[in-house]
């Protein structure tokens, strides 16, 4: 990870949590496992009283948005996020950096595993809409509805993963690389 992103993580981190964690925090800071940085975003695991949680910061020039898969997490600031935020400042290189795969990279199954960790639904439904596919039409081309497609895009983004996530988003690669077929198809 670049210096600039580290420095960019460190300052929007501080900023979000700028004191010491709590006491209910403070049990978990530096307990968490498969610590992974993407860019600007750190995602880790951690067992707490009610199972395995999964937490991620994510910093942007204008936000910081953190998830909790725990009961309290939905929004994120939780004591999780919280440690998960002072286990990264005092151990930022602990987080194996993973980079965004490029589809044209993709190769071969593990890679296309490797690819769909990396990039989010709410990401390959915004390239579908580039292309003039709303969300409403993707979701009834896959005999899904459009408030189920919104429950499972909200769900991974506040970590809360919907078996079904995986199987959508290979249905949005497919219908991106086949876009052009489609269009010539219909006409």
């Amino acid at each position: 990870m670049p210096n600039s992103e580290i420095d960019a993580l460190n300052k929007a981190i501080r900023k979000e949590w700028p004191s010491k964690p709590g006491e209910k925090a403070k049990i978990y800071v530096g307990k968490f496992f498969n610590r992974v940085r993407i860019g600007s975003k750190v995602v880790a695991q951690v067992v707490g009283n009610h199972g395995t949680y999964t937490v991620s910061i994510h910093a942007t020039e204008l936000t910081t948005k953190s998830a909790c898969s725990c009961y309290i997490g939905k929004g994120g600031y939780c004591h999780h996020c919280a440690a998960l935020a002072a286990t990264f400042l005092n151990n930022p290189d602990s987080f194996v950096e993973k980079t965004t795969k490029n589809l044209s990279d993709v190769k071969g199954m593990t890679d296309v595993n490797e690819f769909l960790q990396s990039v989010t639904l709410e990401s390959l439904l915004a390239q579908l809409k580039e292309k003039g596919i709303s969300q409403k039409a993707f979701a009834a081309s896959i005999g899904m509805s459009t408030q189920h497609l919104s429950s499972v895009k909200s769900g991974e983004l506040n970590n809360r993963f919907y078996h079904e996530l995986g199987a959508t988003k290979l249905a949005c690669l497919w219908v991106l690389e086949h876009y052009g077929e489609i269009n010539k198809g219909g006409k």
